[in-house]
């Protein structure tokens, strides 16, 4: 299985830590954060990693190199000049997708049975599957609307009462879906994803675990704090 990690951002919301490193590359515990997400990834079969890497993203390849070391292959993706946005950054890397992959964050540390996941959007015969959690706003704002195993709604925008699911950070897709995404100077999820809605295109994966992301400061030392109790 393949997965692509979307690792170009700025990380501006953390502040003074990422002047000089990229956000994944923030450390936990004396590792970088990306380490324990592809390491996470290898335990769970996916071997196959695509990284899509921009702001300083020559600190990650020096690291990390081709993978070997973690039992994975690992292929980049850059951005250029100009940061594309998650779906811009996805959409530049299409060359090196298999027919099927998942996509996710540089920022996400996501537990999950990803053989299931992508299970799910195979015989879903759509263009793509989100792992979902009903949220009802516990872990930041729930954004999603859920009804009848796919995904009704997608709102980052506004506080809904009746939007009790988040998007859990990582989706299934076939390379056919990136045929929705239209040149753009940045490119985002919410767009995206959408365009796949819209066409009832976007299957639920309901997850039951809580995520673990570092793009606060808040959510970096609940995840030091999940670490050190493992």
């Amino acid at each position: 299985m393949q997965a692509v990690i979307l690792a170009g951002g700025l990380g501006t919301r953390l502040g003074p830590l990422t002047s000089s490193v990229p956000k994944p590359m923030v450390t936990v515990h004396e590792r970088p954060f990306l380490e324990y997400e592809l390491t996470l990834l290898a335990q769970s079969g996916i071997t196959d990693v695509v990284l899509c890497v921009g702001y300083l993203g020559e600190q990650v390849v020096q690291y990390f190199g081709n993978g070997r070391p973690l039992g994975i292959q690992i292929q980049y993706s850059w951005d250029g000049e100009q940061l594309l946005g998650p779906i811009g950054a996805l959409k530049n890397a299409e060359s090196l997708l298999a027919g099927s992959f998942f996509v996710l964050y540089g920022d996400a540390y996501l537990r999950l049975d990803y053989n299931v996941l992508m299970e799910t959007m195979l015989l879903s015969n759509r263009l793509g599957a989100m792992a979902v959690l009903r949220n009802y706003h516990r872990y930041g704002p729930s954004d999603l609307l859920v009804e009848d195993g796919i995904v009704k709604e997608y709102d980052k925008k506004q506080i809904r009462p009746e939007l009790e699911w988040v998007n859990f950070g990582v989706s299934a897709l076939r390379r056919e879906a990136l045929q929705l995404v239209e040149p753009c100077r940045f490119c985002d999820e919410e767009t995206f994803y959408g365009q796949l809605i819209a066409q009832r295109e976007l299957a639920a994966f309901q997850v039951k675990d809580r995520f673990y992301e570092i793009g606060s400061p808040s959510g970096l030392e609940q995840f030091r704090q999940f670490i050190a109790s493992t």
